[in-house]
């Protein structure tokens, strides 16, 4: 009879304990939960989680997920001149000049050949002096004349040789503020404002 007694006791007792461990984990403290919280923001974020906390936050999206870039240059121009318009597109972005200007300019010094060679030593598709090769033979007052810039192989290259010519034109127009005058500085020693006066004809035309 006694033992009949204490079971039902010592169960009800065992509802009563669970019944409280429920309600007092329902009703957790804010300060448990940040905690919870804390440990569970201190994992490594996988990739995809990354990428929408990246998302939320404003950051730039991944090369993969960038939307390809329009075209700016006119459609009038020859497809060997087409066919570098994302390179123009972008190096007219980052300077500031006209995407056709800097076509232009291309037409009329390689007509988009990536890789030709000047009788003077001049490289590429916007024909930039290097430091080597036929070009290390001209002097300055302090030696070689364009010791400073890129290798041939360098500028062989089609998008830095359009990056590296476009930022030289760029630089020309902050300094003098016109396109004339800085084309006269880009060009040809040898034929003053006539150069200059050809690449802006193209321009204006295309």
């Amino acid at each position: 009879m006694r033992r009949t007694i204490i079971f039902p006791a010592v169960f009800i007792s065992c509802l009563i304990v669970i019944w409280v461990g429920t309600v007092a984990a329902a009703h957790m403290p804010d300060s448990a939960q940040q905690m919870e919280s804390q440990i569970i923001s201190d994992e490594p974020l996988s990739s995809g989680a990354a990428a929408s906390v990246e998302g939320a936050s404003g950051s730039a999206p991944s090369q993969d997920n960038q939307a390809p870039i329009t075209c700016a240059i006119s459609m009038n121009y020859p497809e060997k001149i087409q066919q570098w318009c994302e390179l123009i597109t972008t190096a007219a972005q980052n300077t500031g000049l006209p995407a056709n200007l800097i076509a232009a300019v291309i037409l009329q010094e390689s007509g988009g050949q990536p890789t030709i060679l000047s009788h003077s030593g001049a490289v590429g598709l916007m024909q930039v002096m290097p430091r080597d090769g036929v070009a290390a033979e001209f002097m300055c007052i302090n030696g070689p004349c364009f010791a400073n810039r890129p290798s041939i192989t360098e500028l062989k290259d089609p998008a830095f040789n359009v990056r590296y010519g476009s930022g030289m034109l760029a630089n020309l127009f902050s300094k003098h503020g016109s396109y004339r005058e800085a084309l006269f500085r880009y060009g040809p020693i040898d034929m003053g404002y006539a150069y200059a006066d050809k690449v802006l004809k193209i321009w204006e035309t295309y």
